[in-house]
Protein backbone atom coordinates (compact mmCIF):
# COMPACT_ATOMS: atom_id res chain seq x y z
CA UNK A 1 0.00 0.00 0.00
CA UNK A 2 1.43 3.41 -0.98
CA UNK A 3 -1.42 5.74 -0.08
CA UNK A 4 -1.55 8.33 2.66
CA UNK A 5 -4.58 10.51 3.31
CA UNK A 6 -3.51 13.99 4.49
CA UNK A 7 -5.03 14.91 7.85
CA UNK A 8 -6.64 18.30 8.58
CA UNK A 9 -5.70 19.31 5.03
CA UNK A 10 -8.14 22.19 4.56
CA UNK A 11 -7.40 23.57 8.01
CA UNK A 12 -3.63 23.34 7.46
CA UNK A 13 -3.81 25.17 4.14
CA UNK A 14 -6.05 27.85 5.62
CA UNK A 15 -3.58 28.19 8.48
CA UNK A 16 -0.67 28.69 6.10
CA UNK A 17 -2.54 31.59 4.41
CA UNK A 18 -0.99 30.62 1.07
CA UNK A 19 0.13 33.31 -1.34
CA UNK A 20 0.19 32.34 -5.02
CA UNK A 21 3.78 33.46 -5.54
CA UNK A 22 5.17 32.48 -2.14
CA UNK A 23 7.93 30.09 -1.10
CA UNK A 24 6.80 27.28 1.21
CA UNK A 25 8.19 24.20 2.94
CA UNK A 26 6.43 20.88 3.47
CA UNK A 27 8.91 19.52 5.99
CA UNK A 28 7.26 16.08 6.21
CA UNK A 29 6.48 15.12 2.63
CA UNK A 30 5.20 11.56 3.25
CA UNK A 31 3.44 10.64 0.04
CA UNK A 32 2.78 14.21 -0.98
CA UNK A 33 -0.84 14.71 0.08
CA UNK A 34 -0.33 18.12 1.64
CA UNK A 35 2.27 19.06 -0.98
CA UNK A 36 -0.19 18.38 -3.80
CA UNK A 37 -2.75 20.71 -2.22
CA UNK A 38 -0.17 23.43 -1.63
CA UNK A 39 0.93 23.21 -5.26
CA UNK A 40 -2.68 23.53 -6.40
CA UNK A 41 -2.92 26.82 -4.50
CA UNK A 42 0.39 28.22 -5.80
CA UNK A 43 0.77 30.13 -9.03
CA UNK A 44 3.51 29.82 -11.63
CA UNK A 45 5.96 31.79 -9.51
CA UNK A 46 5.25 29.89 -6.29
CA UNK A 47 7.75 27.34 -5.05
CA UNK A 48 7.64 24.42 -2.61
CA UNK A 49 10.53 22.69 -0.86
CA UNK A 50 9.54 19.25 0.43
CA UNK A 51 11.65 17.20 2.86
CA UNK A 52 11.46 13.66 4.19
CA UNK A 53 13.80 11.40 6.15
CA UNK A 54 12.43 8.36 4.36
CA UNK A 55 14.15 7.68 1.02
CA UNK A 56 11.12 5.67 -0.12
CA UNK A 57 8.95 8.76 0.33
CA UNK A 58 11.31 10.87 -1.76
CA UNK A 59 11.46 8.23 -4.49
CA UNK A 60 7.66 8.00 -4.59
CA UNK A 61 7.46 11.78 -4.77
CA UNK A 62 9.83 11.96 -7.71
CA UNK A 63 7.57 9.60 -9.63
CA UNK A 64 4.35 11.34 -8.62
CA UNK A 65 5.60 14.86 -9.34
CA UNK A 66 8.06 14.11 -12.13
CA UNK A 67 6.91 17.09 -14.22
CA UNK A 68 6.39 19.58 -11.39
CA UNK A 69 9.06 22.27 -11.80
CA UNK A 70 7.84 24.27 -8.78
CA UNK A 71 8.70 21.44 -6.37
CA UNK A 72 12.13 20.59 -4.94
CA UNK A 73 12.34 17.24 -3.12
CA UNK A 74 15.15 16.60 -0.64
CA UNK A 75 15.99 13.49 1.38
CA UNK A 76 16.71 15.05 4.78
CA UNK A 77 15.32 15.40 8.31
CA UNK A 78 13.40 18.58 9.12
CA UNK A 79 15.84 19.32 11.95
CA UNK A 80 18.10 20.58 9.11
CA UNK A 81 15.38 22.95 7.90
CA UNK A 82 17.37 26.16 8.21
CA UNK A 83 20.36 24.99 6.18
CA UNK A 84 18.13 23.44 3.52
CA UNK A 85 15.98 26.53 3.03
CA UNK A 86 19.04 28.77 2.81
CA UNK A 87 20.48 26.39 0.20
CA UNK A 88 17.39 25.98 -1.98
CA UNK A 89 15.32 29.15 -1.56
CA UNK A 90 17.91 31.38 -3.28
CA UNK A 91 17.14 34.29 -0.93
CA UNK A 92 13.37 34.09 -1.45
CA UNK A 93 11.48 34.82 1.79
CA UNK A 94 9.92 31.71 3.33
CA UNK A 95 6.20 32.32 3.80
CA UNK A 96 5.21 29.09 5.50
CA UNK A 97 6.34 25.80 7.00
CA UNK A 98 4.13 22.74 7.49
CA UNK A 99 5.00 19.86 9.82
CA UNK A 100 2.82 16.73 9.82
CA UNK A 101 4.40 14.65 12.57
CA UNK A 102 4.57 10.95 13.30
CA UNK A 103 4.56 7.93 11.03
CA UNK A 104 2.83 7.76 7.64
CA UNK A 105 0.34 5.14 6.46
CA UNK A 106 2.77 3.57 3.93
CA UNK A 107 5.33 3.13 6.70
CA UNK A 108 2.77 1.53 9.01
CA UNK A 109 1.33 -0.69 6.30
CA UNK A 110 4.68 -2.05 5.07
CA UNK A 111 5.55 -4.94 7.39
CA UNK A 112 9.16 -4.85 6.19
CA UNK A 113 9.64 -1.46 7.87
CA UNK A 114 8.87 -2.89 11.30
CA UNK A 115 6.68 -0.03 12.56
CA UNK A 116 3.51 -2.01 13.25
CA UNK A 117 2.54 -4.81 15.60
CA UNK A 118 -0.34 -5.77 13.30
CA UNK A 119 1.84 -7.65 10.79
CA UNK A 120 5.03 -9.58 11.48
CA UNK A 121 8.23 -8.12 10.07
CA UNK A 122 11.80 -7.24 11.00
CA UNK A 123 12.05 -5.16 14.17
CA UNK A 124 13.50 -2.04 12.56
CA UNK A 125 11.35 1.14 12.89
CA UNK A 126 13.90 3.53 11.37
CA UNK A 127 12.31 6.31 9.33
CA UNK A 128 15.59 6.50 7.42
CA UNK A 129 16.84 2.92 6.93
CA UNK A 130 20.15 4.26 5.61
CA UNK A 131 21.13 5.70 9.00
CA UNK A 132 21.29 4.65 12.62
CA UNK A 133 20.48 1.28 14.13
CA UNK A 134 17.24 -0.72 14.10
CA UNK A 135 15.25 -1.21 17.29
CA UNK A 136 16.34 -4.85 17.44
CA UNK A 137 20.01 -3.83 17.76
CA UNK A 138 19.27 -1.37 20.56
CA UNK A 139 17.09 -3.85 22.46
CA UNK A 140 19.91 -6.42 22.23
CA UNK A 141 22.26 -4.24 24.30
CA UNK A 142 20.18 -1.82 26.40
CA UNK A 143 19.79 -2.44 30.11
CA UNK A 144 16.50 -2.92 31.94
CA UNK A 145 16.47 0.60 33.38
CA UNK A 146 17.28 2.18 30.02
CA UNK A 147 14.49 0.27 28.27
CA UNK A 148 12.06 1.07 31.09
CA UNK A 149 12.89 4.78 30.90
CA UNK A 150 12.35 4.92 27.14
CA UNK A 151 8.99 3.12 27.33
CA UNK A 152 7.89 5.30 30.24
CA UNK A 153 9.03 8.60 28.73
CA UNK A 154 7.93 8.16 25.13
CA UNK A 155 5.04 5.74 25.60
CA UNK A 156 3.68 6.89 28.96
CA UNK A 157 3.31 3.17 29.69
CA UNK A 158 2.53 2.29 33.31
CA UNK A 159 3.75 -1.29 32.88
CA UNK A 160 7.12 -0.18 31.50
CA UNK A 161 9.21 -2.01 34.10
CA UNK A 162 7.43 -5.32 33.53
CA UNK A 163 7.86 -4.94 29.78
CA UNK A 164 11.54 -4.03 30.05
CA UNK A 165 12.26 -6.99 32.29
CA UNK A 166 10.38 -9.31 29.95
CA UNK A 167 12.47 -8.07 27.02
CA UNK A 168 15.75 -8.66 28.85
CA UNK A 169 14.62 -12.11 30.00
CA UNK A 170 13.54 -13.06 26.49
CA UNK A 171 16.78 -12.01 24.80
CA UNK A 172 18.76 -14.33 27.07
CA UNK A 173 17.08 -17.17 25.21
CA UNK A 174 17.18 -15.64 21.71
CA UNK A 175 17.47 -12.14 20.17
CA UNK A 176 14.25 -10.21 19.56
CA UNK A 177 14.27 -9.60 15.81
CA UNK A 178 10.59 -9.63 14.76
CA UNK A 179 7.68 -7.29 15.47
CA UNK A 180 5.41 -10.26 16.13
CA UNK A 181 7.73 -11.55 18.85
CA UNK A 182 7.84 -8.19 20.60
CA UNK A 183 4.08 -7.64 20.34
CA UNK A 184 3.36 -11.05 21.84
CA UNK A 185 5.87 -10.48 24.64
CA UNK A 186 4.34 -7.12 25.55
CA UNK A 187 0.82 -8.57 25.45
CA UNK A 188 1.87 -11.15 28.04
CA UNK A 189 3.45 -8.49 30.27
CA UNK A 190 0.63 -5.91 30.18
CA UNK A 191 -2.20 -6.88 32.46
CA UNK A 192 -4.84 -4.41 31.25
CA UNK A 193 -5.22 -2.02 28.35
CA UNK A 194 -7.65 0.65 27.16
CA UNK A 195 -10.61 -0.80 25.25
CA UNK A 196 -9.88 -1.18 21.56
CA UNK A 197 -6.14 -0.58 21.95
CA UNK A 198 -3.52 -3.29 21.38
CA UNK A 199 -1.36 -3.92 24.49
CA UNK A 200 1.80 -3.14 22.50
CA UNK A 201 0.62 0.25 21.18
CA UNK A 202 2.48 2.38 23.70
CA UNK A 203 5.65 0.29 23.61
CA UNK A 204 5.90 0.41 19.82
CA UNK A 205 5.27 4.16 19.85
CA UNK A 206 7.98 4.68 22.47
CA UNK A 207 10.61 2.60 20.68
CA UNK A 208 9.88 4.28 17.36
CA UNK A 209 10.10 7.76 18.85
CA UNK A 210 13.34 6.94 20.64
CA UNK A 211 15.16 5.23 17.77
CA UNK A 212 14.27 8.14 15.44
CA UNK A 213 14.93 10.88 18.04
CA UNK A 214 11.52 12.30 17.15
CA UNK A 215 11.19 14.81 19.99
CA UNK A 216 14.77 15.99 19.51
CA UNK A 217 14.11 16.42 15.79
CA UNK A 218 10.90 18.30 16.56
CA UNK A 219 12.56 20.67 19.03
CA UNK A 220 15.32 21.52 16.56
CA UNK A 221 12.92 21.73 13.62
CA UNK A 222 10.62 24.19 15.39
CA UNK A 223 13.55 26.43 16.27
CA UNK A 224 14.83 26.27 12.68
CA UNK A 225 11.38 27.09 11.29
CA UNK A 226 11.16 30.20 13.47
CA UNK A 227 14.52 31.40 12.20
CA UNK A 228 13.87 30.92 8.48
CA UNK A 229 10.30 32.24 8.33
CA UNK A 230 9.93 35.77 7.01
CA UNK A 231 7.80 38.27 8.99
CA UNK A 232 4.15 37.32 8.52
CA UNK A 233 5.10 33.76 7.55
CA UNK A 234 3.09 30.95 9.10
CA UNK A 235 4.11 27.78 10.98
CA UNK A 236 1.48 25.00 10.94
CA UNK A 237 2.09 21.81 12.93
CA UNK A 238 -0.06 18.67 13.04
CA UNK A 239 0.70 16.33 15.93
CA UNK A 240 -0.80 12.98 16.89
CA UNK A 241 -0.09 12.39 20.56
CA UNK A 242 0.39 14.33 23.76
CA UNK A 243 4.20 14.43 23.84
CA UNK A 244 4.40 15.98 20.37
CA UNK A 245 1.54 18.40 20.96
CA UNK A 246 2.94 19.46 24.34
CA UNK A 247 6.29 20.26 22.71
CA UNK A 248 4.60 22.29 19.95
CA UNK A 249 2.27 24.08 22.37
CA UNK A 250 5.09 25.05 24.74
CA UNK A 251 7.31 26.23 21.89
CA UNK A 252 4.63 28.42 20.33
CA UNK A 253 3.51 29.77 23.70
CA UNK A 254 7.08 30.57 24.72
CA UNK A 255 7.89 32.32 21.44
CA UNK A 256 4.68 34.38 21.66
CA UNK A 257 5.56 35.95 25.02
CA UNK A 258 8.09 38.48 26.28
CA UNK A 259 11.09 36.87 27.97
CA UNK A 260 9.91 36.71 31.63
CA UNK A 261 13.34 37.73 32.91
CA UNK A 262 13.23 41.00 30.96
CA UNK A 263 9.54 41.90 30.84
CA UNK A 264 9.81 44.49 33.65
CA UNK A 265 12.47 46.60 31.92
CA UNK A 266 11.34 50.07 30.78
CA UNK A 267 12.40 49.17 27.24
CA UNK A 268 12.31 45.48 26.37
CA UNK A 269 15.23 44.50 24.07
CA UNK A 270 14.27 43.26 20.62
CA UNK A 271 15.68 39.80 21.33
CA UNK A 272 13.35 39.42 24.32
CA UNK A 273 10.14 40.46 22.55
CA UNK A 274 7.58 37.95 21.21
CA UNK A 275 8.57 36.36 17.90
CA UNK A 276 5.33 34.52 17.16
CA UNK A 277 1.62 35.31 17.27
CA UNK A 278 -0.76 32.42 17.87
CA UNK A 279 -3.34 32.11 15.07
CA UNK A 280 -6.76 30.89 16.16
CA UNK A 281 -7.37 27.91 18.40
CA UNK A 282 -6.09 24.41 17.94
CA UNK A 283 -7.94 22.38 15.31
CA UNK A 284 -9.14 18.79 15.61
CA UNK A 285 -10.61 16.60 12.87
CA UNK A 286 -14.37 16.46 12.47
CA UNK A 287 -16.31 13.27 13.12
CA UNK A 288 -16.75 12.90 9.37
CA UNK A 289 -12.98 13.04 8.77
CA UNK A 290 -12.32 10.48 11.49
CA UNK A 291 -14.92 8.20 9.95
CA UNK A 292 -13.19 8.49 6.56
CA UNK A 293 -9.71 8.18 8.05
CA UNK A 294 -9.57 6.61 11.55
CA UNK A 295 -5.86 7.46 11.86
CA UNK A 296 -6.87 11.12 12.06
CA UNK A 297 -8.71 10.73 15.36
CA UNK A 298 -5.93 12.06 17.62
CA UNK A 299 -4.63 14.81 15.31
CA UNK A 300 -4.22 18.39 16.54
CA UNK A 301 -3.23 21.35 14.37
CA UNK A 302 -1.64 24.49 15.82
CA UNK A 303 -0.73 27.57 13.80
CA UNK A 304 1.44 30.59 14.59
CA UNK A 305 2.62 33.60 12.60
CA UNK A 306 6.07 35.16 12.78
CA UNK A 307 6.06 38.74 14.01
CA UNK A 308 8.16 41.52 12.46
Amino acid sequence: MDEHTPVLAAEALEGLALEAGGYYVDATFGRGGHSALILQALGREGRLLALDRDPQAIEAGRHRFADEVRLTLVHAPFADLGTLVRTHAHDRPCRGVLLDLGVSSPQLDDAARGFSFRADGPLDMRMDPTRGEPVSAWLARAGVDEIRQVITTFGEERFARRIAQAIVNARQEAPLTRTGELAALVARAVRTREPGKHPATRTFQALRMYINDELGQLTRGLAEALEILSPGGRLAVISFHSLEDRTVKQFMAGASQIDPALRHLPVVPLKARPRLKLVGRKHKPTAAEVERNPRARSAILRVAEKLP
